[in-house]
């Protein structure tokens, strides 16, 4: 079974790994409901969906009549004005089949236009905030990606008080320190708030280099169990931290085997040479 710890201030003791639901994106109710034994197999009791994930949110629902109780809800929206986020919400809430979630997310809030919107009058957080209120949503976080986020997540803390970040790192990512500090920036505050890091991206190897494409992941992933160990475990190794898996239900079972043995995180040489092996490179191009 894998390892549970509080996320955050909910009250909630979520495990390590968390359910990155984009792996249902274009999944039939059947392979999702492989996907489900698979979660209650390795103990999973939190779900990371969002509206814009496909069909995601539809394959969860028929999971939520039966298993409400054993998963700690969260979706997003991706909208950046609060009527469009009211509608958003309430289409995820029908999709889910549930009167509330337990953390509503402001997804990929990474520009610096799309944040003054969303984070002014009439702005998306707006919406969130009405929906706490009105007991449609229990909490709020913010996530994003890019080489730029972490500096975002800490303009977005600055500005209000989120309950849960998401944001990539791993061990590539890590190598660059203006990156790493911001992240590490991130991770200081949000453990003086008791606010919940989510990070995102741990098993990604670079961008697809072909147009063939052998996983729903839009990014590469390492698809080895030795690789996706190191990567899973050096990423576990990050204090308090929380691991989203990957969005593709066939290295699901390994992500998930690989944290269930998490015992120490691997040094630094083996993940260079892992690294060399593999050839990684940046997802997100050249950093700033």
């Amino acid at each position: 079974m894998i390892a549970r710890r509080p996320f955050g201030r909910t009250g909630h003791e979520s495990t390590v790994t968390l359910f990155g639901a984009a792996a249902l994106a274009r999944a039939n109710q059947a392979d999702a409901d492989r996907a489900l034994e698979v979660l209650l197999r390795f103990g999973v009791n939190h779900i990371d969906t969002a509206a814009r994930y496909g069909d995601s949110e539809l394959r969860i629902g028929p999971w939520m009549a039966r298993h409400r109780r054993d998963f700690f809800l969260a979706t997003k929206t991706g909208s950046r004005s609060a009527r469009e986020a009211r509608d958003d919400l309430h289409r995820s809430l029908d999709r889910l089949r549930v009167d509330h979630v337990d953390l509503i997310q402001l997804h990929s809030l990474g520009h610096p236009d799309d944040w003054e919107q969303a984070m002014g009058p009439g702005g998306v957080l707006e919406a969130v905030v009405d929906a706490r209120q009105q007991g449609l949503a229990r909490f709020i976080g913010v996530t994003g990606h890019g080489w730029t986020i972490a500096a975002m997540h800490k303009r977005s803390l600055a500005r209000f008080d989120f309950d849960a970040v998401l944001l990539p790192f791993n061990f590539f990512m890590a190598q660059d320190e203006r990156y790493r500090r911001t992240f590490e920036d991130v991770l200081r505050i949000c453990g003086e708030r008791n606010t919940a890091v989510q990070v995102i991206k741990s098993i990604a190897r670079g961008p697809w280099a072909t147009t063939e494409r052998t996983h729903t992941t839009w990014y590469q992933p390492l698809e080895e169990q030795a690789d996706i160990d190191r990567a899973v475990h050096w990423a576990m190794g990050v204090p308090g931290v929380f691991l989203n898996t990957v969005g593709d239900l066939k290295l699901l079972p390994k992500v998930l085997d690989a944290a269930s043995r998490f015992e120490r995180r691997p040094p630094d040489e083996d993940m260079r040479a892992m690294l060399d092996a593999t050839r990684a490179t940046s997802l997100f191009g050249l950093s700033t």
